[in-house]
């Protein structure tokens, strides 16, 4: 199987197992999963608000949740580890589900907006979120909003640092959505900066040796020009080894005058060899045979036009 095929598989199982987990444990306060393989079987951690409901009286919902899972999924021996969450108010998973629940018993959705948003900043978050999109009051459906500190919609910020839930209450106009997002308290975001009062600018300015600010900068321009200057030195002797010299005779004028023709030739002469002797004389008589031949026959044609002339 390709790698981009594998990575849907193993994608969409994943949601399928969220989805089980959702279904079963709902009434423990479902928080999220984590699943990890290894080379001892599938390690999934689960997160939950009441681990004792999700281990079952001697161990027995557990055992049938793994049971579930060989089955339905495939999933080669798998390990369930049940952790509890310590603030179920800042987990958005869990705070849907509640949100979602309020709904459904007959709460007005701005009161269970606010009530919901005020119990996450209470408990130390840095931004909360929450979204209801549907029939909430009428025929019509609509998009409400609760916001409270800061959020991040987008960017890497949004993926890693931001806690994401959802979920759904069915009323009897329709099913209302319910999206909730957190920041959890103590999240470094990339945009944090801290001004710091009554502080001695020189606790924080590393030790130049005594020199002032006016002195380095006036001495950076001298090293960089220096810095410069040795670049191109070592340059230029790269350069010179790097060149082969070669001795080449360039003829003047007087040399050029003092040179005779006939001298020339007759060195030519000597310095071709008997082979070519021979080819240049063999091509000569080639060309003189083929003279021959053609004015023999141009002479041919001229009698026989005048025995025609003197019938």
């Amino acid at each position: 199987m390709a790698d981009e095929q594998q990575f849907i598989e193993d994608g969409l199982q994943r949601t399928q197992i969220d989805e089980f987990f959702a279904e079963e444990l709902g009434r423990a306060g479902y928080g999220g999963m984590d699943v990890a393989k290894t080379p001892m079987g599938t390690q999934i951690v689960l997160k939950a608000e009441k681990p004792g409901m999700v281990i079952g009286k001697g161990g027995k919902n557990i055992r049938k949740i793994t049971t579930e899972l060989e089955e339905r999924f495939n999933l080669d021996d798998p390990q369930i580890d049940v952790q509890e969450v310590d603030e179920p108010d800042l987990n958005a998973r869990i705070v849907a589900d509640r949100l979602g629940n309020a709904l459904e018993r007959g709460w007005y959705f701005r009161k269970a907006g606010h009530t919901t948003i005020d119990r996450i900043m209470e408990s130390g978050a840095l931004g909360a979120e929450i979204v209801l999109s549907g029939k909430v009051t009428g025929a019509r459906s609509r998009v409400e909003k609760f916001n409270r500190g800061y959020i991040k919609h987008n960017g890497e910020p949004a993926e890693d640092i931001v806690d994401s839930g959802v979920g759904v209450a069915v009323m009897k106009l329709g099913t209302i959505g319910v999206q909730v997002k957190i920041i959890p308290p103590n999240a470094q975001l990339p945009d944090d900066f801290e001004v710091y009062e009554d502080v001695e600018i020189e606790d924080y300015v590393p030790d130049t040796d005594g020199e002032s600010v006016e002195e380095l900068l006036e001495g950076e321009p001298a090293e960089a020009d220096e810095a410069a200057e040795a670049d191109a030195e070592e340059a230029a002797d790269a350069a010179d080894e790097e060149v082969i010299e070669e001795a080449v005779d360039i003829p003047t004028d007087d040399d050029v005058e003092d040179v005779d023709v006939d001298e020339l030739e007759d060195a030519v002469d000597e310095e071709l060899d008997e082979d070519v002797e021979a080819e240049a004389a063999e091509l000569m008589d080639e060309m003189d045979s083929a003279d021959g031949e053609s004015a023999d026959g141009s002479g041919g044609e001229g009698r026989e036009d005048d025995e025609e002339g003197d019938e």
